[in-house]
Parts: structure tokens; sequence; C-alpha cells
């Protein structure tokens, strides 16, 4: 399994970084988490071509997490001359956020023909759904966003990689992460603690529980990015935009 960090960044655009999306390679399925507005851009800087993607895993309904699927709709149309099949996952309603999304960006997007299926699948609380030979199960977490928000299991080919979303500490994390391979774990604060994200200092005081492998910390603004020199670097990596971790 290979992840591609497309972008790490936080919604405001901290540290030049772009916005939330992960890229995996993992055998039988080459797959998106989360797609912010730029991850278009992302993809044409590292050479990462849309139509390779099966299946885009989205956490919850933010535009810095799901917002670059109406540019994914328009590439694949015009310019990538896209032919399989793409797979969308999400909360409840992600099809109609996203016809909302796309029409009011680049209106009749979503009615013109196309060469491909495009087709939604909605989560169901700690419900495993397999997709492409990839195994995901939702968690639901706390950051509102106009439906449930979820942090994500996948297992893939004796492979886990948990991933967070954005939240604020929810006992949930801990089954979420115990165990993985990799937990991409949102890191917007260092040592602020808000109801709907994580901070550093609270990361690192539930390090234990957490029970992961390896933890990527992501999804820094300022406040958490002017202390990336005090980061335990035997216990966490940071995110960086184009890094590539093989799990």
């Amino acid at each position: 399994m290979r992840l591609t960090v497309i972008g790490c960044g936080d919604a405001f655009g901290a540290g030049s970084r772009l916005q939330t999306s992960f890229h995996v390679r993992a055998g039988p399925s080459t797959f998106l988490i989360d797609c912010g507005v730029t991850s278009l851009i992302g993809m044409r800087r590292l050479g990462i071509r849309p139509n390779d993607i099966d299946t885009v895993f989205v956490s919850h309904l933010h535009g810095d997490h799901f917002g670059g699927l109406p540019w994914l709709l328009i590439d694949a149309k015009y310019v990538s001359n896209r032919t399989r099949p793409l797979v969308v996952t999400g909360p409840k309603g992600i099809e109609r956020r996203f016809v909302t999304a796309a029409e009011a960006l680049y209106p009749n997007s979503t009615t013109v023909e196309r060469g491909f299926d495009l087709s939604f699948v909605e989560y169901e609380e700690q419900k495993p759904l397999e997709v492409g030979g990839v195994t995901v199960t939702p968690f639901e977490v706390k950051h509102p966003s106009g439906a449930p928000p979820y942090a994500l299991r996948f297992d893939v080919e004796g492979k886990a990689l948990a991933f967070t979303g954005d939240t604020g500490w929810v006992d949930v994390l801990c089954d979420v992460a115990r165990g993985a391979d990799l937990l991409i774990s949102e890191c917007f604060q260092y040592d602020v603690t808000l109801p709907i994200h994580l901070d550093y200092k609270t990361i690192d005081a539930n390090y234990a529980k957490l029970g992961a492998k390896r933890v990527l910390l992501t999804h820094m603004g300022e406040a958490m990015l002017a202390q990336v020199g005090t980061v335990d670097r035997s216990r966490y990596l940071v995110a960086e935009d184009g890094m590539v971790l093989d799990l």
C-alpha cells in the first residue's frame, strides 16, 4: 500500500498547503480519501492521473474535504475523457450535496452526457462497506457539517489505514485507530482544545490509547505549524504536500 499526500492543509491555506486529499494505491484499487477543492491541482503537480482513481471516500461534507469533486467531474468529461466507473462514498445526502455544489459552480455539469458511470454510496454507522476490494468502516465523530461526519478505517490486503477526519476528541477514535498500520490524524491546534477539532496535546495524551503503529499529523492550522518543531518525532510523522509513505 502506498499513500501519497496530495494536500494536508486546513480550510484556510495555512502554510500554503493544499486542502485535504490522500491518494492510495493498494493492490486491487486506487482511491482518494477526501477530495478538497485543490485536489485536482495537487494531482497535476504530482503526476497523479485522475482516470486511475476507482473510488473517492469522503469523510464529511465540508468543502475542504469534498469540494474538489465537481472539478474531478469536469476534468473527467472535458480533459481526461474518462471511461471507467467512479464511485463516491460518503455521509447521508452526499449525492444531493454534490449536485448542488456542482451545479452552482458549473451549471449543467451533472446532467450533460458523459462516457462513464458515476455512482454514490452512503455510509451506515460502523457497518463495513466493500468497494472494489477495499473495505471501509465509518465511525461517527464530532464535526457538524450538515450530515454525519465520520472517521474512516480502511482494510485492504491485510493492511489497516485509519483516518480521523475532522473531529474533536471522541473515544471511538480508539476503535478506529487500534492496530492500524497508519493513523492519519487531523491536528488543527497545538494546545487549544476545541469541541470539533483535535489538537496536538490531546492527541499526545491519548497516544497509547489510540494504539496505531504510526501516526501522521495533518490538517494543521497556523498555530500548530508554528509548533511543529516541538512534535515528538519518535511518535509522529508530520504531513507535507507530496509526501509518500509505503505501508
